[in-house]
C-alpha cells in the first residue's frame, strides 16, 4: 500500500519537474513474476525505474537506510520502503545469496524485482560485464526477464553526490526476454550465456560502450589509502 501511494504521489513529481523520455513503458508485463534487468548509471537508479515502471518494481537496497534513528532515520525509512525497497546486508558469498534469494521471493509473488547484472555502478560510463544471478533468478523461478537502458541518471545523482540536480533522463524498457531455452538454472554455460544475451540487449539500447570486463567496486581502507599515499608522490 505504502509503494503505490509513493509511486502515485512521487510518479507524477518526478515526470512534472525532470520531464523524463519514457520508452516501451509497456513492455513490462501488466501482472506476473518478472526479473527487471538494468545498467546501473547512479544510486538513483532504482527510484527512476520504480517511480517510472509499469507496475511497482521492488530491489535492493542496504538495511542501513532501514535502522536508522530520529526523525531522519524514520524519513529515510518510510522512502525506501515507499519506492519499493528490500533491505539487505551488502557483500559477497553468503550475502550474494541471501538478497538473490530476497529477489526470488518477490517474483515467485508474482511481483517485479529489479537488479543491476553489472553489480555496482558504472563510473566511466561504459557497460560492465553482466554477472550471473540476474540468469539464476529468472530461470530459477521460470520468468522473463525485462532488459531496461537508462541515460543520463549519472547527471542527475553523480556518483559521490547526495543532491539530486536537473538533468534529461531517458528510460527505454525493451522486450521481455524468454530465458528458457538457454538451458537449467543449475548450468553454468546456460547462465553465462542467458546473461550475455540480456546485456547485448540492454548495450543496444543504451549505446554504451562495452568493456567486456567486470566491473570492480572502488578500493576502501587500507587499500585505499596505500593508493592515495602513492598518487600524493607522483607515483601511481
Amino acid at each position: 500500500m505504502l509503494t503505490l501511494l509513493a509511486r502515485a504521489v512521487l510518479g507524477p513529481i518526478v515526470r512534472l519537474v525532470f520531464r523524463p523520455t519514457v520508452i516501451g513503458r509497456r513492455k513490462m508485463p501488466a501482472a506476473g513474476g518478472v526479473v527487471v534487468a538494468s545498467n546501473h548509471l547512479s544510486f538513483i537508479d532504482s527510484v527512476v525505474i520504480s517511480l517510472l515502471a509499469r507496475r511497482p518494481v521492488s530491489f535492493l537496497a542496504k538495511s542501513d537506510y532501514f535502522t536508522g534513528r530520529g526523525l531522519r532515520g524514520a524519513l529515510s525509512r518510510a522512502f525506501f520502503t515507499g519506492v519499493g525497497a528490500i533491505p539487505v546486508e551488502r557483500g559477497a558469498g553468503q550475502a550474494a545469496q541471501d538478497a538473490l534469494n530476497a529477489g526470488l521471493a518477490r517474483v515467485q509473488s508474482r511481483q517485479a524485482f529489479s537488479i543491476y547484472p553489472e553489480g555496482t555502478r558504472s563510473r566511466d560510463g561504459r557497460l560492465y560485464r553482466g554477472k550471473t544471478g540476474v540468469a539464476w533468478l529468472a530461470l530459477t523461478a521460470g520468468v522473463p526477464v525485462v532488459p531496461v537502458a537508462l541515460t543520463g541518471t549519472q547527471d542527475l545523482q553523480p556518483v559521490g553526490s547526495t543532491r539530486i540536480h536537473l538533468a534529461r533522463i531517458r528510460v527505454e524498457f525493451g522486450d521481455p526476454i524468454d530465458l528458457s531455452g538457454f538451458g537449467p538454472a543449475g548450468s553454468g554455460r546456460a547462465r553465462r550465456q542467458a546473461t550475455d544475451a540480456i546485456m547485448a540487449e540492454i548495450q543496444r539500447m543504451s549505446g554504451q560502450e562495452y568493456a567486456g570486463v567486470y566491473n570492480e567496486p572502488p578500493a576502501h581502507g587500507v587499500v585505499e589509502k596505500v593508493k592515495r599515499a602513492f598518487r600524493s608522490r607522483g607515483e601511481l
